[in-house]
């Protein structure tokens, strides 16, 4: 099998080390990616901070184009990418295109954004000190980015990471996850189509134990990191005087009320607590129903659970597929086996074939338990029924985590009362918690994270503001 380079300075490399990645459902190969030195990853460093005047000075039209052109490439090339990302990663088909058309869509916003992302104007003369003055305020960047990227959406969290950057006129070093580097690798391709300067990109996938010299590196003083908790704190306290922006963790609640549409509900709540086999930071996890609606809703959910499509990720009809490892599915099954023991009952699956977990509804769990507690990161859901929205709101806010949550309800005023007392960086009225449209801002409060994603929040975090004072002005 060919090894596929990594991408150095915006050039194809290879070096002494290869990494080889398998399909988690099958085990079978899905490809071959060569692993640079130490001293191909100081030169990308190195490429990188030289680069980033003249990337910080490259003209709008430039940026803007080159993203544009990454979003029609990624489109044309849309199905062999998919396939990728589905033998890597082991999603589905249908949501492996889901996630390439997400990504084009991520790179056509940031091609936008750079043409509308101009400074602003503010008079001055407001107190009679500064009479005659105005200021322009201005956006730069604060340098190299170092994207660190997890294995669940190995094209489009790339992309949130790489567009902005690009967009705002900074250098980015990719470092992939090392289960799933090809979706990355192939990004690089794309972007070396561009001919953007030397410099202004790297791939990296190097293992995670060498990560650290890149994360302590002064030259990139930006950090973006998305994964896990303790993962992303630790490179915030390793590196306390760096623009560090995390993307982490959560364990999302649904609320479905009195009056929700409980077949809607049921629907959705059941897809998106396993539509990446519940490998997603904004997966269903908690699900908190009305207790006069509560036995009809438990049936019609286990209902819904129960028909998906579980199975090989290459078939277009499969719904969920395999967790990015063996050990990862048995993790979850042990928690599972965990709650059970402490007295909740499976209502669906709670088995395991290899990678595989079948999609899960306990009730009956303790508040305690791993799978109410923490991050599943696997098929799982919790039902648990309430007595009205005070009790759902206060046990979705018992959680140190924060990224989003769902309530199903068409009454406007709960609505509003939701988006003001939940403790979430999202509040989803009418659906679940996992939508999610890539031009908004997202991210979470409390320990699921730091800083928003989506396209212009994101080239927020990559800049800082500058200020010009003209004086002597008749305005």
């Amino acid at each position: 099998m060919d090894v596929r380079p990594f991408w150095l300075a915006g050039r194809p490399a290879v070096g002494a080390d290869e990494l080889t990645v398998t399909n988690p459902y099958d085990g079978r190969v899905a490809g071959v990616a060569s692993v640079p030195t130490a001293a191909q990853v100081e030169e990308a460093v190195a490429a990188a901070a030289a680069t980033a005047a003249a990337a910080a000075a490259l003209p709008v039209h430039v940026r803007a184009d080159a993203l544009a052109h990454v979003a029609v490439r990624l489109k044309e090339r849309s199905e062999e990418i998919a396939q990728i990302i589905s033998a890597e990663n082991g999603k589905p088909i249908f949501w492996a295109r889901g996630e390439v058309a997400r990504a084009a869509s991520t790179f056509r916003f940031a091609a936008e954004e750079t043409r509308r992302f101009s400074g602003e104007v503010q008079r001055l003369d407001t107190e009679p000190a500064a009479q005659g003055r105005l200021a322009y305020i201005s956006r730069r960047p604060h340098g190299p980015v170092l994207a660190i990227t997890p294995f669940n959406f190995p094209l489009n969290l790339v992309a949130h990471k790489v567009a902005p950057a690009i967009a705002v006129g900074a250098p980015v070093i990719v470092k992939p996850a090392p289960a799933t580097p090809l979706s990355a690798l192939l990004l690089g391709e794309l972007l070396a189509e561009t001919g953007l300067p030397e410099g202004m990109f790297s791939v990296l996938p190097v293992h995670n134990s060498e990560a650290g010299a890149l994360v302590d590196d002064p030259r990139l003083p930006i950090v973006s990191f998305t994964g896990s908790g303790p993962v992303g704190y630790a490179i915030m306290d390793r590196v306390p005087r760096k623009h560090v922006t995390l993307e982490l963790g959560g364990n999302a609640a649904a609320v479905v009320l009195d009056d929700a549409d409980l077949d809607w509900a049921a629907s959705r709540i059941a897809l998106f607590a396993n539509y990446q086999a519940g490998q997603s930071c904004i997966s269903v996890q908690r699900v908190l129903v009305s207790e006069a609606v509560y036995p009809a809703f438990a049936e019609k959910l286990v209902r819904a659970v129960a028909a998906l499509v579980t199975g090989d990720p290459a078939d277009g009809a499969t719904q969920v597929g395999p967790l990015v490892s063996v050990e990862a599915a048995e993790r979850v099954q042990s928690w599972i086996e965990e709650a059970v023991a402490d007295g909740a009952t499976v209502l669906a699956g709670g088995t395991r074939d290899g990678a595989t977990v079948a999609p899960t509804v306990l009730a009956g769990v303790p508040r305690t338990a791993k799978v109410c507690a923490e991050e599943v990161f696997g098929p799982v859901l919790v039902l648990s029924p309430v007595s009205g929205v005070d009790e759902a709101f206060r046990q979705v806010n018992a959680s140190r985590y924060g990224l989003q949550a769902g309530v199903f309800t068409r009454s406007l005023d709960i609505a509003f009362r939701a988006n003001a007392e939940l403790e979430v960086g999202g509040v989803v009225i009418g659906d679940v918690p996992s939508f999610r449209a890539d031009q908004m801002p997202y991210g979470g409060v409390k320990e699921s994270g730091v800083g928003r994603e989506g396209v212009r929040s994101a080239m927020h975090d990559f800049t800082y503001e500058k200020v010009m004072v003209l004086t002597g002005l008749s305005l």
